[in-house]
């Protein structure tokens, strides 16, 4: 279905798109933003079947749509080699499973040592050299699933799957004491805490925050629980079971015990429809490094 042509991608038009002008399909279907909509009209950097034409012109089954999907971009961020755990890949996408420990993407120019600079030159090594776009966020200490976007386009149709929660991601955390009820939803506004400069806190002048939990198992003094994410605040996880009363494991900045070398966060799955080939993905991170075994269904890796 997809063909990768040097910097282009082609793709071989399917029965569903079938009727669909190509600006529907970029702008609609893709959502492509403004932005890139507009350079590629003046570039030609779309074409069907090999031509440049009207961007109404109806889409055909077995049609070849072609676009410019790895333009080089400015980055300021370094390519520097590190080994990567990838777990999933195509010309689109790249879904890696972090280690604790690494920052996601520079604070400061010039910086080195975060996932961003590793995949820099990873992509690099593909003659991609498109800005590196990560669709979400993990926190240094949380290892697990993070989900990357190729060219601009991939970027930009993921960030509105983000936003309309049909990217799901699951995460599996070890917290102290004991949740009652086992099965709950906490919806609390985070914000910032005035206090501390990296610090959040439930607030009622904050943002919207609302996370879905599960309890998989008990322990003496812990319990292991699955949660998902309605939204995706700063923290949100680690604020909210805080709030609760039952902060992560090893998480000193929201009261919970150093009797592990960080807090025992783990992004364990992500499962989302593909936007260019319509594929379900499901995608799941094992680890090594956690306090306690993760249960059977998380503990291989599957993608």
């Amino acid at each position: 279905m997809w063909t990768r042509k040097g910097d282009w991608l082609e793709c071989i038009i399917p029965a569903l798109w079938s009727g669909l002008t190509i600006e529907q399909l970029l702008k609609e279907v893709w959502a492509a933003s403004k932005k890139l909509a507009h350079r590629w009209r003046m570039e030609q950097g779309v074409k069907l079947n090999g031509q440049a034409v009207s961007w109404q012109t109806a889409l055909r089954e077995q049609d070849r749509l072609q676009f410019y999907a790895y333009e080089p971009e400015p980055s300021p961020i370094i390519p520097e080699y590190r080994e990567l755990s990838v777990l999933w890949e195509d010309d689109h996408l790249l879904i890696l499973n972090k280690e604790a420990g690494i920052d996601i993407h520079p604070s400061e120019p010039e910086q080195t040592g975060t996932l961003a600079n590793a995949v820099a030159f990873y992509l690099q090594a593909q003659a991609i050299l498109t800005k590196i776009r990560h669709i979400h966020r993990l926190d240094r200490d949380t290892s697990g699933a993070i989900l990357f976007a190729k060219h601009p386009l991939a970027g930009a149709t993921l960030d509105r799957m983000l936003a309309r929660r049909t990217v799901k991601r699951t995460y599996i955390a070890l917290v102290h004491g004991r949740l009652s009820p086992k099965v709950g939803t906490i919806s609390a506004p985070i914000g910032r805490d005035r206090h501390h400069p990296t610090r959040r806190r439930v607030s009622k002048t904050g943002a919207k925050a609302v996370t879905h939990y599960r309890v998989l198992e008990t322990f003496p003094s812990t319990s292991l629980v699955e949660l998902s994410l309605e939204t995706g605040r700063t923290h949100q996880i680690r604020v909210h079971l805080a709030h609760l009363g039952h902060p992560l494991v090893g998480d000193t900045l929201y009261g919970g015990q150093p009797i592990f070398h960080r807090h025992a966060l783990h992004a364990a799955k992500l499962t989302f429809r593909h936007p260019f080939t319509n594929e379900e993905v499901v995608c799941l991170a094992p680890t090594d490094d956690f306090p306690v075994p993760l249960p059977s269904v998380y503990s291989q890796e599957h993608c």
